[in-house]
Formats: C-alpha cells, sequence, structure tokens
C-alpha cells in the first residue's frame, strides 16, 4: 500500500521533536492519523523498537503538550505485507481547543493547525477564535491567552480586604480553571491587563475644548480607584447653611459616581478591546460602556433590580470584596442618591455601547438658584390650589427659614397671595 499525506493525513519516517506539532495541528482542526515508518515515497519501511517508539510518543503526547490529549488519541502498530510492522496515531479533533506545546503556551510559537499537507502556527486571531468556539461566548471564562500573569495590586487589594489570594483561592474563585490555565478573569485582575478606561474633562457641555484627559491601565482594580479619584476632583463641594449650621453638598452624588463607575467596570463586553470613557462636562459626567444590555434584559429590568451579569466571574469577585452589596441593586442606588434633585440621571442602551449620565445636582437648598427655588413654589401651589409653609418645606426639602425667605419673596413681587393667620396661613396663586 502506498500513503498520501492530506489534510488529514501525515507521514513520518521515524519520531522526532515535531511530532508534537502534528498531533497538536490535527486536534486543533479536523483531526485525522499520523503514520510513522513512512519514508518520502509513501512506501512502509516501518519501525524497530516499536513497543519503545509507542512508549516514546504517548510520553510526548501526555507530557508536552496541554491541555490533555490522551483521551483524544490512540497508538497502535498496523502490519504491512511483507511483515513490516508501522505505528498508526489516531488524532480526534479535541473539545478543548487551542491545543499547544506545554513549554511554549497559547502563542502562536506553540499552537499550530493544520493548512493543506503542512502544519502552520495558529494566528493570534485563530487562537481567540478556537478559545470562544471551545470556552463559549463568556469572556471571563475562557483561557487567557497570557499565561504569565502577575498580581500585585489584586493581591493588595486582597491583604486589605483580610482575603486570602492563595493559589487555591483563585481556583475557587476560577479564575484558574479545571486544566490550570489562567482564565481572562484572572488577566482583567492581573497587572497585564490590556483593556483601560480613558476620562476626558471638558471646557463648558461640549466636546470642543479639553480641560484634560488621562488613562488609566493594571489591573481594573487599580483603574477602578484611579478613576474615581481622577473624576473627583471636577467633584466641587457647595456650601449652604441652615440657619447657622453649614452644609456641604458635592456637584455629584459620591455614591453615584461609585455605582456607575462600577457598572461601567463589571458589565461592559471585555471582547473588544476599546476603553471605558468618561466624559466630565460642566453640567454631568457620562460613563460609556463597550457592549449593550445582556440579551433579553431591558432597561425596565434593570431599573427593577433584575441582574444578568455579562462577567459573572468578576462580579463574584467585586461581590466578595464587598465592592457591591448583591447584584442588580447599583442603578437603583444611583436614582436614590438623586432623590429630590430637579434633574435625574438618565440611561442609554444601544446595541454595542451602555451609557450612564449624572447631572450635576442642583436641587439642594442655596444650590439650586432662588428664581429655581420659587418656580417650583408656584408650580406645586397652581397643582394643588393653595398650600401651606409645611408644605412648601416638605416637597423642596428646605428649612422653614428658606421656605418663609421664597414665600416673603414672591408676596412681594405679587405673585402669590395667602390668606389665614399664624399656623392656618394658606398660599395661593395671586
Amino acid at each position: 500500500m502506498k500513503y498520501e499525506e492530506s489534510t488529514t493525513i501525515e507521514l513520518k519516517s521515524e519520531v522526532t521533536a515535531d511530532l508534537k506539532k502534528e498531533v497538536i495541528a490535527l486536534a486543533n482542526t479536523d483531526g485525522g492519523t499520523i503514520y510513522i515508518g513512512i519514508d518520502n515515497k509513501g512506501l512502509a519501511i516501518g519501525v524497530s523498537n516499536l513497543d519503545e517508539v509507542m512508549a516514546q510518543i504517548g510520553n510526548m503526547i501526555r507530557d508536552g503538550i496541554k491541555p490533555d490529549l490522551t483521551a483524544y488519541t490512540s497508538i497502535e502498530a498496523v502490519d504491512e505485507d511483507g511483515g513490516v510492522k508501522i505505528i498508526r496515531v489516531t488524532v480526534l479533533r479535541g473539545v478543548k481547543r487551542p491545543y499547544h506545546l506545554t513549554d511554549k503556551g497559547l502563542k502562536p510559537s506553540g499552537v499550530f493547525v493544520r493548512h493543506g499537507v503542512s502544519s502552520v502556527p495558529a494566528t493570534d486571531e485563530a487562537i481567540r477564535q478556537m478559545l470562544r468556539e471551545s470556552d463559549g461566548i463568556a469572556f471571563d471564562k475562557s483561557r487567557c491567552l497570557n499565561q504569565e500573569l502577575t498580581f500585585s495590586y489584586t493581591e493588595k487589594y486582597f491583604a486589605d480586604a483580610g482575603l486570602p489570594f492563595t493559589q487555591q483561592n483563585r481556583r475557587t474563585l476560577k479564575l484558574i480553571d479545571a486544566d490550570g490555565y489562567y482564565t481572562n478573569a484572572a488577566l482583567l485582575l492581573s497587572d497585564q491587563c490590556e483593556h483601560s478606561i480613558k476620562c476626558a474633562v471638558y471646557d463648558g457641555t461640549g466636546k470642543t475644548k479639553f480641560k484634560a484627559r488621562k488613562e488609566f491601565f493594571g489591573s481594573i482594580l487599580k483603574q477602578m480607584d484611579e478613576a474615581y479619584e481622577y473624576v473627583n476632583l471636577s467633584n466641587n463641594q457647595n456650601s449652604t447653611f441652615d440657619g447657622l449650621k453649614r452644609i456641604d453638598h458635592p456637584d455629584y452624588p459620591l455614591e453615584a459616581i461609585r455605582e456607575a463607575l462600577l457598572n461601567a467596570v463589571i458589565h461592559r463586553d471585555y471582547d473588544y478591546s476599546g476603553s471605558i470613557i468618561i466624559n466630565v462636562y460642566e453640567d454631568r459626567i457620562e460613563f460609556v460602556s463597550i457592549g449593550g444590555l445582556v440579551k433579553g434584559i431591558t432597561v425596565i429590568d434593570i431599573m427593577n433590580g433584575v441582574s444578568q451579569p455579562r462577567n459573572s466571574i468578576i462580579a463574584d469577585v467585586f461581590y466578595r470584596l464587598e465592592l457591591i452589596e448583591s447584584y442588580g441593586t447599583g442603578i437603583k442606588k444611583i436614582f436614590e442618591s438623586y432623590s429630590g434633585a430637579l434633574r435625574k440621571p438618565e440611561i442609554q442602551p444601544a446595541p454595542a455601547s451602555f451609557v450612564i449620565t449624572l447631572p450635576k445636582i442642583t436641587a439642594y437648598p442655596g444650590v439650586i438658584s432662588q428664581e429655581e427655588q420659587k418656580q417650583e413654589i408656584l408650580r406645586l401651589i397652581a397643582d394643588k390650589g393653595d398650600v401651606s409653609r409645611i408644605d412648601i418645606e416638605s416637597s423642596l426639602a428646605i428649612s422653614k427659614q428658606i421656605a418663609l425667605k421664597l414665600l416673603n419673596e414672591l408676596l412681594e413681587e405679587r405673585k402669590i397671595e395667602k390668606s389665614g393667620m399664624a399656623k392656618a396661613v394658606r398660599y395661593f396663586i395671586r
């Protein structure tokens, strides 16, 4: 019988180190067969020391290739005419692709595919595609291409939280998979994280003029901490007075900034290489995260507390670090922090992005202009017909002194009138 090479058949006259490359290429493509003891003319020349060579091949496959391929390969002796014995190595298409050389890792120099009658290095994109097909669409659960990760910032973060970050803990957190590989969740927490957060501060309410910009790299925990501090440089404090008591109010609720940033980091689609964008304007802050809503989830759902994390491993890590209390509460906290404010946060989901806009608060007593407060009082009286001073205090969340001041100004401006005495005074539109 004469043998010929093809996309699924490889011929070898003897065993060399290249045999591992051929096994990997077949397992990563469509499977196939390697015949050993066949010369370059396709004729059987046989194999001496048959048992020794078969054991050598088994050791090469077991020790030199990862993940374990032994269940997808078979090694057997074949009798040819004339008493010549050759070896047939059958390789099935693996289910944990990409397979690679143990000492090279998930790089083109360690991953091979079949192309015609040759076994060639796989491209980075081909490796990523195999990972997606093998592990599913969840980015953080997939094996990471870079297996040489360090965790200096994350280790300190865990230590500060009183939590261990040992090898076993990393397995428990699913940063290491069942085959001993770092997952992409580990990559996101590592010093080698390839994603970033970009912050831009603009002069005014448009993008015509920059005041400052900065990009943050490293572990997503490090990026998050540094971005939070940077954004808060633009979060000015405003002082108001309730009698002799001084009250400080930030332009933006700290909890709203924190939750919007956490939402962007936890739920963004890391399959895309773009950065999380934070735009700081004179009157608002925008948090732009790549990736729209998870399929099947609507804005109404998330407002009601429904949560389906796109990156469940990262969400679980953040939960253990007590950065989030429970799934699905972040958006509700943002809106609750704007209770009593005239302008509310906005959510704008799109097919490939998710934007949370935080308006600058103007509803604190003394921060909102007096004219705006008086307009609110006029609208309230128009709705109700007549109101008491206590009604004004309750609706606008203001003190007795401020309510009386505003009502007296409206009386002087002859926009309202009052009737009754002492506690029975009612105000109505003139």
